[in-house]
């Protein structure tokens, strides 16, 4: 897109070196240390799946058991080799041996485990997972004569190498189907209309599905039931209850991605799905989604630390491999910011969005997650009221737009300031409209008349792919036909936002970015280091620790 507003490139270079070095900083932590969510994310890569009779995921019994042996620091994956090398068991093998055993896991790993095959010196346990090291004869710093303890050790990684090798070319398929849909059908115009059905029953969430589709909808998100974020564990099977939402489980990814797989062939375009990537089972829900091709994960840490109370140092690690996964499955993620200006003034704190958006590219570049497929979030949240509201959304919008040329933005509709007036409601829709076709917007979330009076219904999405079609053909070219005055509104309001989101950046990085958000610098929340939910599911690496995703997906990135 041309440049337009003269923005200083100097202080957009100056920003996004402040947020590399917050993101930096974030991640010299991030990479000292794991989660149970981490962990049971590897678990499902591997291949297990399931519950026990209580309802329990077969994923949770496991890992909260390593935790119990203090052998976690090791990584789930080790572990798992080790136990599949001592009976001769794949991964899902070993977890069903284990629901149907009576031992139970703690039967299964003392097998696995066998007080004979201990360490002389007595290291046990623990010593028999970590990584081997130091000259022949010794394993793990410790004799090792005949070498039995590290050849065990080498057959557990190369089985758990081999499996972790199927599940990445599986998920690679996955991304080679999805560019064989968009080869055959085209990309889709953008910006594409993304069109949300949450009635908690999955089956009726495809008939809605199918309905917007068919009415123009590109991107089909199902929204997840109310407070799941704040599960530690994700639901098994199809659901057909939720409140305000559907669950999100790995079953009612298929049957959506199923539906609307058909319904693409239908209406001849590639109808993308979009599910919630984030809360405290960030990563094993980025995993399910690689594995149902899911295209678009909402997906932002910053947003559950804010907005859900979940602990700052759990969220960021989960949401680093949550991206790894993502961005290797060609998922597009889909950032939080817009959500700061509902407890925030859009035209005094709009440069916290801003500086979110750098924090929020740097985080994603560091877990491989290519600009393509950064959704950035921002939304037209202005109180309408103030003259020239229009004239600051739009030099907010076109600002993202420059400073993140190859960026997916995703642009949120009017939701702080709708009153139930539909009608006053449709024209706040129509300009917000008019402004994601001037700007260039990617992913354009449809703005409904009945916003803040209840979930919408079909008739309602319908009116508004309607507006939405209606102002995206009548100003198809606008945008590239006109410029901002020089010192005008527009170009004078987003030197303001950048120079402030520079400013705080700043501020940011001398602080940290968990001292800034304990001090409350994004979006007035404040939360403490170690407060909020999950803290207890985070853990340090230990020597040794193992998980192949990240390197044979990498790799590719």
């Amino acid at each position: 897109m041309e440049k337009k507003l003269s923005l200083d490139a100097k202080i957009i270079d100056n920003a996004r070196m402040y947020a590399s070095e917050i993101a930096g900083d974030v991640q010299a932590f991030v990479d000292l240390h794991s989660t149970v969510a981490v962990e049971r994310a590897v678990c499902r890569l591997l291949g297990i799946d399931g519950e026990d009779e209580e309802g329990t995921p077969l994923v949770n019994i496991l890992v909260d058991r390593f935790k119990e042996m203090n052998l976690l620091q090791h990584g789930a994956a080790r572990l798992i080799g080790n136990a599949c090398v001592g009976h001769g068991l794949s991964p899902q093998g070993l977890a069903a041996r284990i629901l149907s055993d009576g031992a139970g896991v703690s039967g299964i790993l003392a097998d696995a485990v066998r007080p004979g095959e201990q360490l002389s010196d007595g290291a046990g346990v623990s010593g028999m997972f970590a990584d081997g090291a130091g000259p022949p004869g010794i394993f793990n710093g410790r004799p090792d004569p005949d070498g039995k303890h590290q050849d065990k050790a080498d057959a557990a990684e190369r089985l758990i190498i081999a499996e972790a090798s199927k599940t990445v070319s599986q998920i690679r398929g996955n991304r080679l189907k999805r560019e064989g849909f968009i080869e055959s059908f085209g990309y889709g115009r953008e910006p594409l209309l993304y069109a949300i059905v949450a009635t908690g029953n999955i089956y009726e969430d495809i008939t809605q599905a199918k309905a917007a589709a068919r009415q123009g909808a590109d991107v089909i998100a199902v929204i997840r039931t109310t407070a799941q974020s704040l599960l530690d564990y994700v639901p098994f099977g199809a659901t057909l209850e939720g409140f305000g939402g559907t669950y999100a489980t790995r079953e009612n990814f298929r049957l959506m991605r199923e539906a609307l797989d058909e319904v693409s062939n239908e209406v001849g375009r590639y109808i993308r799905l979009c599910n919630y990537c984030s809360g405290l089972c960030m990563p094993e829900i980025a995993a399910l989604g690689a594995f149902e091709r899911l295209d678009v994960m909402l997906n932002d840490a910053l947003y559950g630390i804010l907005f859900r109370d979940i602990n700052m140092k759990r969220t960021l690690i989960d949401q680093h491999f949550s991206r790894v996964i993502n961005g290797f499955a060609g998922i597009i993620i889909n950032t939080g910011e817009d959500n700061y200006l509902t407890t925030s003034d859009a035209v005094e704190e709009a440069r916290t969005v801003l500086a979110s958006q750098f924090i929020n590219e740097q985080l994603a570049l560091r877990a491989g997650v290519p600009n393509g497929q950064m959704g950035l979030g921002h939304a037209f949240e202005i109180d309408p009221d103030i003259e020239n509201s229009f004239l600051l959304e739009l030099a907010q919008a076109q600002a993202a737009r420059e400073i993140f040329p190859e960026a997916k933005l995703k642009y949120m509709p009017p939701t702080k300031y709708m009153t139930g007036n539909i009608f006053k409601g449709q024209v706040q829709n129509t300009l917000f409209n008019m402004v994601s076709a001037l700007t260039g917007q990617n992913i354009h979330l449809l703005g409904m008349m009945t916003e803040a009076l209840h979930t919408p219904f079909m008739s309602d999405r319908a009116l508004a792919i309607e507006n939405a079609d209606y102002v995206f053909r009548a100003v198809r070219d606008l945008g590239a036909e006109i410029l901002f005055k020089p010192g005008g509104v527009i170009s004078a309001r987003a030197a303001e936002v950048l120079a402030g989101a520079e400013k705080l950046l700043g501020e940011i990085r001398d602080m940290g970015l968990f001292t800034a958000i304990g001090n409350g610098l994004l979006a007035g929340v404040k939360r403490r280091k170690d407060g909020g939910r999950g803290l207890d599911g985070v853990f340090e690496k230990g020597e040794g620790y193992f998980n192949p995703f990240v390197e044979l997906m990498r790799v590719e990135l």
